[in-house]
């Protein structure tokens, strides 16, 4: 599952000392024209670099090479070399050939990474590199709030590729032997654990699990989380971390509760998805990446799986954020620059997206193309696992990316002060105070 699958694993420790000087490049340096870029002959055969964590993946593999394969087949004086490169391992893949002068022509990067990919690797802003009219008629169709998820300063550096919002997925089967009704999923925090109390006293199984206490699932559910109890973990001015506030505070010391009550299991997130596909798990909050899996594990074990939106604080409106990557351009070869384009729009496209839901699992930030008979019409209908993620794209606040060299670490604290908080005896606020201390001496 890429919950990273994407966000966190790719914030690898590894690339805690990375500097923007170590790449040479800066975003504001100049770069080709659109006209240079377009100006390279139509008929010249080009080779683009495709660095992309889903090749490979025994998951998501297979709907990656088959946008390539689709897009070559349409384009054949293009080719798209797809390089896989594990998750783990990406960013720093990415470093070593940027410094090395020889960068991934376009590559899939998590949005948790975005300055480091702007500032130390120098990806190209679009509106440097296709005319503004074809830029309009291109995002044209687009979720408004899904374009915003690429942008870095005002300017768009990446389209988002593989993308959701966290979802409550649920055991229904288990509703009904816990005396609960299918039809009337929690819409609070607080119902969410009056259901799941309820499940455990009437069932064999486990109540919920709210994903995001195992560090490596990465930092955007928290940050969801926070965020809809009227918080953040950043300042809008991006100097300072906000891991003490009153309502970060809060919102952990309702997920402790959770788990301290029985309602929410202690297993870690890896472990829940296994018992949720077992059908001994009541309710699972996580990316609809892992939709896949669980509907197999469904079909297998014999139980109903549902899905509903996030739960939120009371009446306080949700504010899901994403999980997921995008496309971002690192050529800087007039003729790769235009390439490496060609092969995003195709990917973003209705097309791209219809076989990026349809295949990998993904949202399709075109959503008109879940009501055209040409696209996910007929998909959709047979698929309303995916309406609750569409419903949140209007509340969608995009994860933040962390400021500077060190964003990877700050990340690490964290997800590790939440983890002791709300899985620990340790005192909530005095464990997230002493993580923003830590943390802030870490900001640029």
């Amino acid at each position: 599952m890429l919950t990273r699958k994407t966000t966190a694993l790719l914030l690898s420790t590894s690339i805690i000392a990375l500097t923007v000087s170590a790449c040479g490049t800066k975003p504001d340096a100049a770069s080709p024209s659109a006209a240079d870029a377009s100006s390279a002959q139509a008929d010249k055969k080009v080779t683009i670099r495709f660095y992309s964590y889903n090749l490979g993946n025994a998951v998501f593999g297979a709907g990656t090479q088959k946008l390539i394969d689709e897009f070559q087949a349409a384009h054949p004086n293009i080719t798209v070399e797809g390089v896989p490169v594990p998750v783990s391992d990406l960013m720093t893949r990415v470093q070593a050939d940027t410094a090395a002068g020889s960068p991934p022509d376009i590559a899939q990067l998590g949005f948790g990474a975005m300055d480091m990919i702007v500032n130390g690797f120098g990806a190209t802003p679009l509106e440097s590199l296709v005319p503004a009219d074809e830029l309009k008629k291109n995002f044209e169709g687009f979720s408004p709030n899904g374009l915003k998820l690429g942008m870095y300063n005002g300017k768009t550096y990446g389209l988002a590729f593989t993308f959701s919002t966290p979802v409550l997925f649920y055991n229904a089967s288990l509703f009904r032997d816990a005396g609960l009704n299918p039809d009337q999923p929690p819409k609070t925090w607080a119902e969410a654990k009056q259901q799941a109390l309820q499940i455990v006293a009437k069932t064999k199984a486990q109540g919920m699990h709210l994903s995001g206490t195992t560090p490596t699932t990465g930092d955007w559910l928290v940050q969801g989380l926070i965020g809809s109890n009227g918080g953040a973990v950043l300042s809008d001015d991006r100097k300072k971390l906000l891991f003490d506030s009153p309502q970060t505070i809060e919102a952990l010391q309702m997920w402790k509760d959770l788990i301290d009550s029985g309602a929410n299991d202690k297993l870690n997130d890896t472990e829940a998805m296994e018992a949720m596909a077992q059908g001994k798990l009541g309710m699972y909050v996580m990316t609809s990446a892992v939709q896949g899996t669980l509907i197999k594990g469904a079909e297998s074990a014999k139980w109903e799986l549902r899905a509903a939106e996030m739960p939120g604080f009371g009446s306080k409106p949700t504010t899901p954020t994403n999980s997921g990557s995008a496309l971002f351009i690192l050529a800087k070869d007039p003729a790769k620059q235009k390439a490496a384009w060609e092969f995003m729009k195709f990917v973003t496209s209705e097309r791209g997206y219809t076989i990026i839901t349809s295949e990998i699992g993904y949202l399709p930030l075109r959503p008109s193309i879940l009501d055209d008979p040409k696209y996910l019409k007929d998909w959709a209908k047979d698929h309303q696992l995916i309406q609750p993620n569409i419903r949140q794209l209007d509340r969608l606040k995009p994860a933040v990316a962390f400021p500077g060299p060190n964003f990877s670490q700050i990340s690490t604290i964290l997800m590790n002060a939440i983890q002791k908080a709300v899985m620990t005896k340790a005192d909530v606020a005095q464990t997230m105070q002493e993580a923003q201390a830590q943390a802030q001496k870490l900001m640029p």
